[in-house]
Protein backbone atom coordinates (compact mmCIF):
# COMPACT_ATOMS: atom_id res chain seq x y z
CA UNK A 1 0.00 0.00 0.00
CA UNK A 2 1.57 3.40 -0.75
CA UNK A 3 0.50 6.90 0.32
CA UNK A 4 1.99 10.67 -0.19
CA UNK A 5 4.11 12.18 2.06
CA UNK A 6 2.99 15.84 2.16
CA UNK A 7 5.35 18.81 2.06
CA UNK A 8 4.79 21.88 4.76
CA UNK A 9 2.80 23.87 2.57
CA UNK A 10 0.64 21.09 2.27
CA UNK A 11 1.60 19.78 -1.37
CA UNK A 12 2.23 16.08 -1.92
CA UNK A 13 6.37 15.49 -1.96
CA UNK A 14 6.56 12.10 -2.91
CA UNK A 15 5.02 8.26 -2.41
CA UNK A 16 6.12 5.80 -0.01
CA UNK A 17 5.34 2.26 0.47
CA UNK A 18 3.45 2.10 3.98
CA UNK A 19 5.09 -0.29 6.34
CA UNK A 20 2.71 -3.92 6.91
CA UNK A 21 1.65 -2.90 10.41
CA UNK A 22 -0.32 -0.57 8.63
CA UNK A 23 -2.07 -2.62 6.45
CA UNK A 24 -2.45 -5.33 9.63
CA UNK A 25 -5.29 -6.92 10.11
CA UNK A 26 -7.45 -5.24 12.50
CA UNK A 27 -8.42 -6.94 15.88
CA UNK A 28 -11.35 -4.60 17.82
CA UNK A 29 -11.90 -7.97 20.09
CA UNK A 30 -7.91 -7.78 21.39
CA UNK A 31 -7.79 -4.02 21.66
CA UNK A 32 -10.92 -4.03 23.60
CA UNK A 33 -9.14 -6.90 26.10
CA UNK A 34 -6.10 -4.48 26.25
CA UNK A 35 -7.30 -1.32 26.74
CA UNK A 36 -9.80 -3.04 29.67
CA UNK A 37 -6.53 -4.33 31.23
CA UNK A 38 -5.02 -1.18 31.10
CA UNK A 39 -7.80 0.60 33.04
CA UNK A 40 -6.95 2.25 36.46
CA UNK A 41 -8.78 4.19 39.11
CA UNK A 42 -7.68 6.37 41.70
CA UNK A 43 -8.41 4.12 44.78
CA UNK A 44 -10.02 5.62 47.67
CA UNK A 45 -12.24 4.67 50.55
CA UNK A 46 -13.34 5.69 53.93
CA UNK A 47 -10.98 5.95 57.20
CA UNK A 48 -10.39 2.40 58.75
CA UNK A 49 -11.26 4.08 62.29
CA UNK A 50 -14.42 6.41 60.77
CA UNK A 51 -17.03 5.55 63.04
CA UNK A 52 -15.33 5.08 65.74
CA UNK A 53 -13.37 8.16 67.19
CA UNK A 54 -16.25 8.76 69.43
CA UNK A 55 -14.96 10.07 73.04
CA UNK A 56 -17.29 8.05 75.47
CA UNK A 57 -15.95 5.14 76.35
CA UNK A 58 -17.18 1.44 77.13
CA UNK A 59 -18.82 -1.25 74.84
CA UNK A 60 -22.37 -3.23 76.65
CA UNK A 61 -22.39 -6.56 76.49
CA UNK A 62 -25.06 -9.04 77.05
CA UNK A 63 -24.53 -11.20 79.32
CA UNK A 64 -26.37 -12.32 82.86
CA UNK A 65 -25.49 -11.13 86.03
CA UNK A 66 -22.55 -8.71 84.48
CA UNK A 67 -22.59 -4.93 86.20
CA UNK A 68 -22.90 -2.65 83.18
CA UNK A 69 -24.76 -5.19 81.35
CA UNK A 70 -28.12 -4.63 78.76
CA UNK A 71 -29.06 -7.65 79.54
CA UNK A 72 -33.02 -7.61 81.17
CA UNK A 73 -33.09 -4.14 80.33
CA UNK A 74 -35.44 -4.48 77.49
CA UNK A 75 -32.64 -2.76 75.09
CA UNK A 76 -31.63 -3.96 71.83
CA UNK A 77 -28.37 -5.05 71.11
CA UNK A 78 -26.93 -2.75 69.05
CA UNK A 79 -23.30 -1.57 70.23
CA UNK A 80 -23.21 1.85 72.76
CA UNK A 81 -21.59 4.49 73.74
CA UNK A 82 -21.74 5.40 77.57
CA UNK A 83 -22.02 9.42 78.12
CA UNK A 84 -22.31 9.00 81.64
CA UNK A 85 -23.57 6.95 84.65
CA UNK A 86 -24.70 6.87 88.13
CA UNK A 87 -24.00 3.46 90.12
CA UNK A 88 -25.58 0.77 87.94
CA UNK A 89 -27.75 3.48 85.46
CA UNK A 90 -26.24 4.36 82.75
CA UNK A 91 -27.02 7.09 80.08
CA UNK A 92 -25.96 5.33 76.96
CA UNK A 93 -26.61 5.78 73.64
CA UNK A 94 -26.20 3.45 70.04
CA UNK A 95 -23.14 3.77 68.05
CA UNK A 96 -20.25 2.59 65.58
CA UNK A 97 -22.82 0.41 63.51
CA UNK A 98 -23.79 1.45 60.04
CA UNK A 99 -27.47 1.95 61.12
CA UNK A 100 -26.98 4.49 63.90
CA UNK A 101 -26.07 8.23 63.97
CA UNK A 102 -22.17 8.63 62.85
CA UNK A 103 -22.10 4.95 62.74
CA UNK A 104 -19.68 3.68 60.01
CA UNK A 105 -20.89 2.63 56.42
CA UNK A 106 -22.42 -0.83 55.77
CA UNK A 107 -19.98 -1.37 52.55
CA UNK A 108 -17.55 0.68 52.47
CA UNK A 109 -15.07 0.87 48.98
CA UNK A 110 -12.07 -1.33 50.11
CA UNK A 111 -8.43 0.26 48.50
CA UNK A 112 -7.87 -3.84 47.23
CA UNK A 113 -10.84 -3.70 45.49
CA UNK A 114 -9.42 -1.09 42.86
CA UNK A 115 -6.06 -2.70 42.26
CA UNK A 116 -6.10 -4.18 38.75
CA UNK A 117 -3.92 -7.46 38.06
CA UNK A 118 -4.73 -7.94 34.35
CA UNK A 119 -1.78 -8.75 32.43
CA UNK A 120 -1.58 -8.96 28.65
CA UNK A 121 0.66 -11.83 26.48
CA UNK A 122 3.54 -9.57 24.62
CA UNK A 123 2.12 -11.21 21.45
CA UNK A 124 -1.78 -9.95 21.86
CA UNK A 125 -0.01 -6.71 23.20
CA UNK A 126 1.44 -6.49 19.72
CA UNK A 127 -1.26 -7.72 17.59
CA UNK A 128 -3.15 -4.76 19.43
CA UNK A 129 -0.87 -2.08 18.25
CA UNK A 130 -0.72 -3.20 14.92
CA UNK A 131 -4.52 -3.38 14.66
CA UNK A 132 -4.38 0.79 16.49
CA UNK A 133 -1.37 1.74 13.76
CA UNK A 134 -3.72 0.17 10.72
CA UNK A 135 -7.18 2.12 12.09
CA UNK A 136 -5.31 5.26 11.64
CA UNK A 137 -4.84 3.53 8.11
CA UNK A 138 -8.14 2.93 7.60
CA UNK A 139 -11.28 5.48 5.90
CA UNK A 140 -13.49 2.93 7.58
CA UNK A 141 -12.38 3.28 10.72
CA UNK A 142 -12.29 7.02 10.57
CA UNK A 143 -15.41 7.90 9.52
CA UNK A 144 -16.92 5.63 11.73
CA UNK A 145 -15.55 7.90 14.53
CA UNK A 146 -15.97 11.13 13.57
CA UNK A 147 -19.75 10.97 12.79
CA UNK A 148 -19.49 14.98 11.09
CA UNK A 149 -17.19 13.55 8.38
CA UNK A 150 -18.63 12.09 5.30
CA UNK A 151 -15.65 11.40 3.62
CA UNK A 152 -11.74 11.53 3.89
CA UNK A 153 -10.77 13.01 0.22
CA UNK A 154 -6.95 12.48 1.34
CA UNK A 155 -4.98 9.06 1.41
CA UNK A 156 -4.41 8.47 5.10
CA UNK A 157 -2.49 8.02 7.09
CA UNK A 158 -1.27 11.70 6.98
CA UNK A 159 2.63 11.52 6.92
CA UNK A 160 4.10 14.88 6.47
CA UNK A 161 7.64 16.22 5.92
CA UNK A 162 9.99 16.43 9.01
CA UNK A 163 10.72 19.88 8.35
CA UNK A 164 7.37 21.00 9.85
CA UNK A 165 9.23 20.39 13.59
CA UNK A 166 11.06 23.30 12.67
CA UNK A 167 8.06 25.87 12.42
CA UNK A 168 6.55 28.11 14.85
CA UNK A 169 2.86 26.84 15.83
CA UNK A 170 0.94 29.36 13.93
CA UNK A 171 2.59 27.98 10.75
CA UNK A 172 2.29 24.33 12.17
CA UNK A 173 -1.68 25.10 12.07
CA UNK A 174 -1.71 26.75 8.60
CA UNK A 175 -0.01 23.60 7.17
CA UNK A 176 -2.31 21.23 8.96
CA UNK A 177 -5.76 23.10 7.42
CA UNK A 178 -4.05 22.38 4.04
CA UNK A 179 -3.54 19.29 4.89
CA UNK A 180 -6.22 18.07 6.84
CA UNK A 181 -9.31 19.90 4.71
CA UNK A 182 -12.85 19.30 6.35
CA UNK A 183 -10.91 16.84 8.99
CA UNK A 184 -9.37 20.22 10.71
CA UNK A 185 -12.17 20.64 12.63
CA UNK A 186 -11.97 17.48 14.70
CA UNK A 187 -7.87 17.90 14.80
CA UNK A 188 -8.08 20.85 17.61
CA UNK A 189 -8.49 19.82 21.23
CA UNK A 190 -11.90 21.35 22.45
CA UNK A 191 -13.09 22.41 25.74
CA UNK A 192 -16.33 23.16 26.74
CA UNK A 193 -18.16 23.37 29.87
CA UNK A 194 -20.10 20.01 31.32
CA UNK A 195 -23.70 19.54 31.30
CA UNK A 196 -25.02 18.31 34.55
CA UNK A 197 -24.29 17.76 38.07
CA UNK A 198 -20.84 17.10 37.34
CA UNK A 199 -19.76 20.62 37.26
CA UNK A 200 -20.42 20.47 40.92
CA UNK A 201 -17.73 17.34 41.23
CA UNK A 202 -14.75 19.00 40.73
CA UNK A 203 -14.96 18.45 37.19
CA UNK A 204 -16.64 21.73 35.17
CA UNK A 205 -15.02 21.26 32.08
CA UNK A 206 -14.41 18.24 29.42
CA UNK A 207 -12.67 18.32 26.38
CA UNK A 208 -12.15 15.79 22.91
CA UNK A 209 -8.97 14.08 22.36
CA UNK A 210 -7.89 16.10 19.19
CA UNK A 211 -5.61 14.80 16.87
CA UNK A 212 -2.23 13.01 17.88
CA UNK A 213 1.06 13.92 16.10
CA UNK A 214 3.59 11.08 16.11
CA UNK A 215 7.12 12.45 15.95
CA UNK A 216 10.22 10.64 15.50
CA UNK A 217 12.52 9.99 18.73
CA UNK A 218 14.91 12.66 18.15
CA UNK A 219 12.25 15.35 17.06
CA UNK A 220 10.48 17.46 19.69
CA UNK A 221 7.28 20.07 19.42
CA UNK A 222 5.64 22.12 21.89
CA UNK A 223 2.22 22.63 21.57
CA UNK A 224 -0.91 22.54 24.09
CA UNK A 225 -3.56 22.47 20.97
CA UNK A 226 -3.10 19.19 19.74
CA UNK A 227 -1.53 15.92 21.16
CA UNK A 228 2.01 15.28 20.49
CA UNK A 229 4.09 12.02 21.15
CA UNK A 230 6.90 10.00 19.82
CA UNK A 231 7.22 6.72 18.80
CA UNK A 232 9.39 5.64 22.28
CA UNK A 233 6.30 6.77 24.03
CA UNK A 234 3.74 5.63 21.48
CA UNK A 235 1.49 3.35 23.33
CA UNK A 236 -2.03 1.86 22.67
CA UNK A 237 -3.88 4.45 25.04
CA UNK A 238 -3.07 7.15 22.45
CA UNK A 239 -3.62 5.55 19.00
CA UNK A 240 -7.04 3.94 20.27
CA UNK A 241 -7.99 6.47 22.71
CA UNK A 242 -11.96 6.95 22.37
CA UNK A 243 -12.01 3.93 20.04
CA UNK A 244 -10.13 2.79 16.81
CA UNK A 245 -9.39 5.55 14.19
CA UNK A 246 -7.46 7.94 15.88
CA UNK A 247 -6.52 11.11 13.38
CA UNK A 248 -3.12 10.64 13.63
CA UNK A 249 -0.36 12.42 11.62
CA UNK A 250 3.00 10.46 11.47
CA UNK A 251 6.21 12.96 10.37
CA UNK A 252 9.02 10.94 8.09
CA UNK A 253 11.10 10.07 10.72
CA UNK A 254 8.41 8.71 12.89
CA UNK A 255 7.10 5.85 9.69
CA UNK A 256 11.18 5.01 9.81
CA UNK A 257 11.51 5.11 13.76
CA UNK A 258 8.30 3.00 13.95
CA UNK A 259 9.90 0.51 11.67
CA UNK A 260 13.31 0.25 12.90
CA UNK A 261 11.79 -0.57 16.58
CA UNK A 262 9.74 -3.11 15.13
CA UNK A 263 12.40 -4.96 13.12
CA UNK A 264 14.56 -4.37 16.62
CA UNK A 265 11.79 -6.34 18.75
CA UNK A 266 11.88 -9.14 16.17
CA UNK A 267 15.31 -9.74 15.58
CA UNK A 268 15.21 -10.02 19.26
CA UNK A 269 12.96 -12.89 19.47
Amino acid sequence: MKTEVFEISGKGKKTIELPKYFTFKIREDIVAKVLEAKKSQQPYSPSPIAGKQHSARGKINHRRHVWKSGYGRGSSRVPKKIFSRKGSQFNWEAATVPNTRGGMRAHPPKITQFINNSKINKKEMKIAIFSALSATASEKYLTKKYSSIEKIDKKVPFIISSEITNLKTKQILENFKLILGDLYNVALKKKSVRAGKGKLRGRKYKSSAGMLLVLGNDENIKTKLFEVTTVNDLGLSDLAQGGLGRLTIYTEKAVEDLENKFKLEKNKK
